[in-house]
């Protein structure tokens, strides 16, 4: 690693919704840099204007606020190499366009989309494999390499449309370190003639990449591994440029792939499994498409960046559950692996319980309080301390806040229905004299703690001749009408001696 400081950049294009392998990358690249004291810098990529999609540049900066990622230079804060939007710097990209041509590494093309798809089928005609603007192709077609120095003069001052191009050498081979994949060797063989700067005045990406990492002084590129192609012509641009002596170190992060393995993940397997891909809720401003996010889903924060973190990066240790700042010291480059990471839905909800289960009763009673007044239960100071109580034992047997009501609903209204097959299968051979006589005992109890009522209960049982295993299931369909719950006598401990004993009483009128 270089003894320059470390300054790295996440740099999304605004095209919809930020994928929560963007979300890795922006992670991954944090990480970094807090780890070497460095700095994390937002780049927006817009230099297709034709795919920008309104909002979705908010959608990106929302998103990596939400997940902790503090964007310390860049777009919505601003920094000495501004602007940070690409959009915005529109100006200084040609200077460096012309200059490659003046070095001979690029060239001028005036080819017409007509000549362009020509060329295509000639060399379909050909048997040639992929058709390609390259070393061999570029000899027959429009450009300054063809043309005589008047040609393109003319051409130009007659406003004749032209693109850029980078001048790929022919036969050499390029080779470069990734800090995950090690030595990657390509042929220029492979290479076609890239646009560099296009005919509506907007550089390509590979070129306003290159230029603003150079200008901005980045010393990690961290991406995805989908732009490992690319690497090899960004190299080239480098030397091109006289700038290899400050050339980032590149890092090229596994994929992100389905559940089963096959092929990266996208929204449509997220939507056919039932799982968001995106960190927040997005709508499409164009179709109205609505697509759910982890947020709104009721994921914590800590849950999907532990989460992500994990899918292509381990520790080396057993720790699981790590906290933002944990992450930073733990993580390292050397340990991403190579090979793609699957997605594993179970695991996110995993993830999320682990951190639902570290919440104080308080946290999760602030949580779950909204839902509990929008069911109609009056909320009191006394409810708040109640709605603790509910939180400590309902828990342990969520994943989300969301899933409280349905786990814990009988702590607030008294069942309209009992577990039929339980009533059916147990309400008989003395049952209802028995809870008479327990309803009785516990109108009578004053100390109505857990531990108090599970030895009434069984005292009742002994002195009736009742085996307590064999009634405490009807008993907790009884009091909360379901079969499955919190520990039973927990649950009467904060039901409460007054609304135990009216359920007793109304399960006695109801149950003949």
């Amino acid at each position: 690693m270089s003894d320059r400081p470390v300054r790295v950049r996440f740099a999304p294009s605004p095209t919809g919704p930020l994928h929560i392998g963007g979300v890795r990358t922006a992670l991954y690249n944090y990480l970094f840099a807090k780890k070497h004291n460095g700095t994390f810098i937002l780049r927006i990529e817009d230099t297709d204007q034709n795919r920008y999609v309104p909002g979705a540049e908010e959608y990106i900066i929302e998103a990596l606020r939400w997940c902790g990622i503090q964007i310390e230079e860049g777009v919505s804060v601003g920094g000495p190499h501004a602007p940070y939007r690409q959009s915005e710097r529109k100006a200084m990209y040609r200077q460096y366009a012309e200059k490659l041509v003046e070095l001979g590494h690029a060239y001028y093309a005036f080819d017409t989309t007509e000549e362009l798809d020509a060329m295509r089928k000639r060399l379909e005609a050909a048997k040639v494999a992929a058709p390609q603007y390259n070393a061999v192709t570029r000899s027959t077609m429009k450009n300054s390499l063809t043309l005589s120095e008047d040609e393109v003069k003319k051409l130009m001052e007659s406003g004749a449309h032209y693109v850029i191009r980078m001048k790929i050498p022919r036969n050499e081979e390029i080779r470069f370190h990734d800090v995950i994949r090690g030595w990657v060797v390509v042929h220029t063989q492979s290479l076609d003639d890239k646009v560099l700067f296009k005919s509506d005045g907007m550089p390509t990406y590979h070129l306003a990449n290159v230029v603003d990492d150079y200008l901005m002084k980045i010393t990690h590129v961290i991406r995805g591994e989908e732009w490992l192609p690319s690497a090899p012509l960004h190299v080239l641009l480098y030397r091109a440029m006289g700038w290899e002596a400050v050339m980032p170190e590149f890092a090229h992060l596994p994929l992100l792939l389905r559940p089963d393995g096959n092929g990266k993940l996208s929204k449509r397997d997220g939507d056919r499994l039932g799982f968001p891909v995106f960190p927040l809720d997005w709508k499409d401003p164009a179709t109205g498409e609505q697509s759910s996010g982890y947020r709104e889903r009721g994921y914590f924060q800590d849950a999907v960046v532990n989460l992500l973190a994990f899918l292509g990066w381990n520790p080396g240790t057993t720790q699981e559950l790590f906290s933002m700042e944990e992450l930073i010291t733990a993580f390292s480059l050397d340990r991403v692996s190579k090979h793609g990471a699957k997605f594993d839905p179970d695991k996110a909800k995993w993830y999320n319980q682990q951190y639902l289960r570290k919440k104080t009763d308080t946290e999760l009673a602030a949580l779950f309080l909204p839902t509990v007044k929008e069911k109609g239960v009056h909320v009191s100071l006394t409810t708040e301390n109640y709605v603790e109580r509910v939180c400590a034992l309902i828990k342990e047997k969520a994943h989300f806040v969301s899933e409280f009501w349905d786990l814990g609903s009988f702590f607030f209204f008294a069942p309209e229905k009992y577990d039929e097959s339980v009533i059916v299968k147990k309400w008989k051979d003395g049952a209802p004299e028995f809870f008479a006589k327990v309803k009785d005992v516990f109108a009578n109890t004053t100390d109505f703690s857990a531990h108090n009522v599970e030895a009434v209960f069984k005292k009742t049982a002994e002195e009736s001749g009742v085996a307590p295993g064999s009634v405490m299931q009807l008993f907790r369909v009884i009091v909360t009408g379901l079969t499955v719950g919190p520990i039973l006598f927990d649950t009467i401990s904060v039901l409460g001696k007054d609304e135990v004993v009216k359920r007793l009483e109304k399960a006695l009128t109801t149950l003949k």
